[in-house]
């Protein structure tokens, strides 16, 4: 390097300032690599070095400008993204009668929407739930047939609810013939609290057995009408459970089988009304 083009600071000057907080340097270090990557561009190993630094310098700005994923933020979002995506024309979708496919396509594009803004863990399947932070789970389903699976864990969840809440995306889908394009319109979006994820009938049920002085023996025989996958073990220790703390009034309707299929009926026609069932959109 010439005196007529300047000094060019070493890659390993440049790693050791770039390393420090840039809060209070920040424009600084900005001319620094502008600068250097002007003066050291015949030399192929520096000028790497030196994009590589500013790659991964843009890339913490904006990861440390995102915010931090909450409740709330996840609702409002939901709203915004509901409106956004009812006037979305999506080819991709055209044709497609597969409620599982459309509800993959719907729950990663939501999810790239809070990426854009928010810092958090993304669920998979290990982690069982979408938004394992928040304690939340989404669901996609079809206005015709309000409803989809859950993994089965034990038959408390009919009583004492899942275990997480649930966000509740309803959409009614129109193909366009003459576009060959789909939208989904987002009818409702719903939040539904943790503790009003129980069965209706179940929980309903066994408020009814205590209110009327109910004893274990009312509730494992209700437990048999119900035909709860319970043991006589389990039986005993649940009914103890709901004599000592009984359930809150869960809304969804929740159907035995392999897995739980939960239904969103009475959620739709109740959000808004009842205490931990928000109508988001």
């Amino acid at each position: 390097m010439n005196a007529a083009r300047g000094y060019a600071l070493p890659p390993s000057l440049l790693v050791n300032r770039l390393s420090h907080r840039f809060s209070a340097a920040k424009a600084e270090l900005r001319c620094m690599l502008y600068f250097a990557k002007r003066n050291t561009r015949p030399f192929s190993a520096t000028s790497v070095a030196v994009d590589h630094i500013f790659a991964k310098t843009v890339q913490k700005e904006h990861y440390m400008a995102k915010r931090k994923l909450n409740v709330e933020h996840l609702r409002r979002q939901a709203k915004a993204f509901s409106k956004i995506e009812s006037s979305h024309d999506e080819p991709s979708l055209f044709g497609i009668t597969d409620g599982k496919a459309v509800g993959t396509y719907l729950e990663h594009k939501f999810q790239k929407h809070l990426h854009l803004k928010y810092s958090y863990v993304e669920g998979s399947s290990a982690k069982g739930i979408d938004f394992p932070e928040l304690g939340v789970d989404m669901k996609v389903t079809s206005v015709r047939q309000p409803q989809s699976s859950c993994p089965f864990k034990s038959a408390r969840q009919k009583i004492f609810g899942l275990g997480y809440s649930l966000l509740v995306f309803v959409y009614e889908k129109t193909d366009n013939e003459q576009e060959r394009t789909s939208r989904l319109n987002i009818l409702h979006a719903i939040f539904v609290d943790a503790h009003r994820t129980g069965d209706f009938q179940t929980t309903s049920g066994l408020l009814k057995i205590l209110g009327n002085e109910g004893n274990h023996d009312d509730i494992r025989a209700f437990f048999e009408e119900r035909m709860l996958p319970l043991d006589d073990i389990q039986a005993q220790r649940l009914a103890e459970e709901v004599i000592a703390s009984p359930p809150d009034l869960g809304y969804l309707t929740i159907s035995n089988a392999l897995q739980w299929r939960l239904q969103y009926s009475r959620v739709i026609q109740e959000a808004g009304n009842v205490n931990g069932i928000h109508r988001v959109l």
